[in-house]
């Protein structure tokens, strides 16, 4: 099922996750939806907090046509293809360690379309998070995996990439994240309306 993705100016993206303790098949079918609705959004990760759920679950797909591929990782300890395990479902994850190479890249957000801007981030990280079962995994990745994965991780702490973005993307950006809040605040209160 396609969900809605929440906007730059919704409360909900402020929004520390609160900890997912029920594995049961509703969450499956959430995943599954939230996975389902990145790839209509042509997104390469979503978090929980993005469909306007407070919760500690996010999902990543780095398995995709015209994605670059140009990371190295080893789940569980092992390297199986990406086809076994992506799209990935992380559920209560925690960043375990980070390197202390760093790299800058552009990133994007599902949730401030038509907005990118510079980005540092650490180039690798370990990751423990829970699957969809609740069994507990370990990755350790860097690359576009390890970015993808930080600003999830971000997302589902109430931290959103303009809260990281490099001065001069932030300033080249910041009449459109005005705009783009003054859009979501106009939605809101049509909505709050139509709901009085």
């Amino acid at each position: 099922m396609i969900l809605r993705i929440t906007q730059y100016g919704e409360p909900v993206l402020r929004e520390k996750g609160k900890p997912i303790t029920r594995f049961d098949p509703s969450l499956r079918d959430l995943a599954l939806s939230m996975i389902e609705t990145m790839h209509e959004a042509r997104g390469i990760g979503l978090a929980a907090q993005q469909i306007g759920i407070a919760a500690m679950l996010c999902v990543v797909d780095l398995h995709q046509e015209g994605v670059d591929n140009g990371f190295s990782y080893s789940f569980d300890g092992k390297q199986p293809p990406l086809d076994l395990w992506m799209p990935l479902v992380l559920v209560n994850p925690a960043i375990e360690s980070f390197t202390k190479e760093t790299d800058i890249c552009e990133e994007g957000c599902l949730s401030f379309p038509g907005i990118h801007g510079e980005i540092e981030r650490p180039d690798g990280i370990q990751v423990s998070f829970q699957d969809t079962e609740g069994k507990p995994h370990a990755l350790v990745c860097n690359g576009y995996l390890a970015r993808c994965v930080q600003h999830e991780v971000d997302h589902l702490n109430g931290v959103l990439f303009i809260d990281r973005m490099e001065k001069d993307s932030l300033r080249d950006a910041k009449a459109a994240i005005r705009r783009l809040k003054e859009r979501t605040i106009r939605y809101l209160q049509k909505a709050a309306k139509a709901h009085a």
